[in-house]
């Protein structure tokens, strides 16, 4: 299955990744920093900036890359390369494991509003994985 490292193109990967992380930051700092707070139980405590720090940054970063990367490798092997099958893909990989995972992690006494926090997270989880796939298949 690895086989298929020197298959991958790598400056497609890294678009692809920096689609991705780019979409997190315009869904979590532009388009829902006050749902997002309020689905972490924080819509009335002060932005102490937190979110600002690197583990912040770098952390959903390298998990986007891995992700990204981990695509990349499964649309080689399954050989994905037409548009349809690489949104069926992304859809299939989306719900059935970044959205149902953040879901399921969301799902703790620490967490007030598990089901809103999934809405928020699972929902950019699953447009990500459409533009990642989508732009790996085009950069292929």
């Amino acid at each position: 299955m690895f086989n298929v490292l020197s298959s991958i193109n790598w400056l497609g990967v890294a678009a692809a990744f920096f689609a991705y992380f780019l979409l997190g930051a315009v869904w979590y700092m532009g388009l829902f920093p006050k749902p997002y707070r309020a689905s972490l139980g924080k819509e009335n405590e002060p932005d102490t900036g937190q979110s600002q720090q690197l583990l912040y940054i770098v952390g959903p970063a390298v998990c986007a890359l891995i992700i990204t990367i981990t695509c990349a490798v499964l649309l080689c092997v399954l050989r994905i390369d037409t548009y349809g099958d690489a949104l069926r893909f992304a859809l299939l990989v989306g719900v059935g494991y970044l959205v149902a995972n953040t879901v399921n992690i969301a799902i703790n006494p620490n967490m007030p509003r598990p089901f809103f926090y999934g809405l928020i997270t699972g929902s950019y989880h699953l447009l990500g994985m459409v533009f990642v796939n989508l732009l790996l298949v085009a950069l292929k």
